[in-house]
């Protein structure tokens, strides 16, 4: 891209680094790795999503522009929220009027509302804040739909989202994720990929938005809150985490404490459900994502 060409990866850290000091408050671990970023951009292709001039990416946490610069040589719209002042500084610095199709916004990704007509989400995320990005991702594909989403995390992390070993693995991330979306584990990337280099190792995660029939019909959101309440106890059996309401669980329309209890007592002591024919005496991690879409069935259905 024009005004482009004579940046690199290195150079826009080194730029920054500059400046100012990476931020341990913020998890600023900046990317340096050519390869990965070579690799984050060949992934939509390989999922039929390629990134072009019609696409929005939004690009949480930018830091220092090393993956900006990639996403914008795609000629796609990129909308890039960078929380900390000195790197926007930076950002607005090495970009100026280079990047007519770039917009730097200087604000919490967690709490700032996201445009419309994002198509992409392709971040290096900050540790810290990999479990509230998500779920914006997705709420924003609930309401709005986006094609892709392409995020680098902590590789344990990944690994839950993957729910890639069970029973390990097995938890509510994982789980609320499948509801709407098929996840791949994709490159992992050692620490040396970073400046400074954090002390675990990272890994591309894909997220795809899926339609499942399995899930047509169901309330996600008592799902959710099913799964969060026995995972808190996820050493304690079905019977025991499913005798008492989650918290909350007033919240959902519909539902009550007195409701919940009715519900429950009847599906762990009729012989005609499932859970009373085994699930009522396995632990959470014992059971898959469609095991968890059947109870939440039977739940609702009484």
């Amino acid at each position: 891209m024009d005004g482009l060409d004579d940046l690199d990866t290195r150079l826009l850290v080194d730029l920054l680094r500059d400046h100012s000091d990476p931020r341990k408050s913020l998890g600023q671990h900046y990317l340096v790795d050519d390869q990965v970023i070579d690799r984050t951009m060949d992934i939509p292709g390989e999922f039929s999503e390629q990134t072009s001039k019609d696409s929005h990416i939004l690009e949480v946490g930018p830091g220092p522009g090393s993956l900006t610069l990639a996403l914008l040589r795609t000629n796609a719209k990129v909308t890039a929220i960078e929380i900390d002042e000195e790197s926007v500084a930076h950002l607005e610095r090495v970009f100026g009027n280079r990047a007519k199709s770039l917009l730097i916004q200087e604000a919490d990704a967690v709490k700032e509302n996201w445009p419309q007509g994002i198509t992409h989400v392709i971040s290096n995320l900050p540790y810290q804040i990999s479990s509230p990005i998500i779920e914006r991702i997705t709420r924003y594909n609930s309401s709005d739909g986006i094609k892709l989403a392409i995020i680098l995390v902590q590789e344990e992390f990944a690994h839950r989202m993957a729910m890639s070993s069970p029973p390990h693995d097995i938890g509510p991330l994982g789980l609320n994720l499948w509801l709407d979306f098929d996840v791949f584990l994709d490159r992992k990337v050692p620490p040396s990929s970073f400046s400074p280099s954090p002390r675990v190792n990272s890994r591309l995660v894909v997220m795809k938005p899926v339609n499942r029939e399995e899930v047509s019909g169901i309330n996600k959101r008592l799902f959710r809150m099913i799964t969060k309440h026995c995972f808190s106890n996820r050493r304690r059996k079905l019977r025991t985490l499913l005798s008492k309401p989650p918290p909350r669980i007033s919240r959902i329309n519909g539902w009550h404490k007195d409701r919940w209890e009715k519900a429950s007592s009847e599906i762990l002591s009729s012989e005609s459900t499932e859970m009373a024919r085994g699930w009522a005496d396995m632990r959470p991690e014992n059971l898959d994502p469609l095991d968890w879409v059947t109870i939440v069935s039977e739940l609702s259905s009484k």
